[in-house]
């Protein structure tokens, strides 16, 4: 088996329970904006949320959008279906800021998270997270989990220029962390922008499918469904 020294970890959804918590923050939101004189069904809201902003972040992931138009359309759309609501742009910035200081005071980790950290940082591995996430927001939600001071390398697209799964974005990653590429191993759970980003860049990679139901589509170096079973292979 090979020795690695270094592990690339993503953070939302990987370590971070970014779903979880956004799901609480959403209504947080809701009940903050009195939305529910505009949705009697604050189910139409939600669902256009969460419709939205995977478009959004999957083109985000790509380069084909700005993190600006992010920040607005993920709330102008769906707040467009609200029952004669017309969000404009400082509307939707507002919603943004109120939805994003939400999200980050939230502590919620992914089953295994703390344990699986409080391992690997016994063993001695050099830990880097690698993330797409927005600056001010990923070091609030850092502080609020407290997974903070675990890792040796916070390593944000918005710092490299690039976003994952950008072949940039990791030559930044190895400039800054000082790890190399074959004693590396990058562990993530979106498997177009972790592991084709991280294979392409020449990783291994170990695949988090939190949904088991489909496996992955193409070879990886390791795949699990859980985070203690990294313990097996790390």
């Amino acid at each position: 088996m090979i020795r690695y020294s270094d592990l690339f970890l993503d953070f939302d959804d990987t370590l971070y329970d970014t779903h979880g918590n956004a799901v609480i923050a959403l209504r947080e939101l809701f009940d903050l904006l009195h939305l529910g004189q505009y949705f009697p069904d604050p189910e139409v809201f939600y669902d256009e949320y969460w419709k939205t902003n995977i478009d959004l972040w999957t083109r985000y992931s790509k380069g084909e959008i700005t993190r600006d138009y992010l920040i607005v359309e993920r709330f102008r759309r769906p707040l467009s279906f609200g029952n004669g609501l017309e969000p404009t742009e400082a509307y939707c910035l507002e919603a943004s800021d109120r939805f994003l200081d939400f999200c980050s005071s939230k502590p919620g980790l992914v089953e295994g998270a703390k344990e699986l950290m409080d391992y690997l940082k016994g063993k001695g591995y050099r830990m880097h997270m690698c993330s797409n996430g927005f600056h001010e927001v990923q070091y609030k939600k850092l502080r609020a989990c407290g997974l903070d001071g675990y890792f040796d390398t916070i390593i944000l697209s918005e710092d490299a220029g690039y976003n994952k799964p950008a072949p940039q974005y990791f030559d930044y990653a190895f400039r800054v962390s000082g790890a190399k590429r074959e004693t590396t191993l990058m562990i993530g759970d979106n498997f177009n922008t972790d592991i084709l980003g991280a294979q392409q860049a020449g990783l291994a990679t170990a695949y988090f499918n939190r949904f088991p139901d489909y496996p992955a589509p193409e070879p990886v170096d390791y795949e699990v469904t859980s985070l203690l079973q990294l313990m097996d292979i790390l």
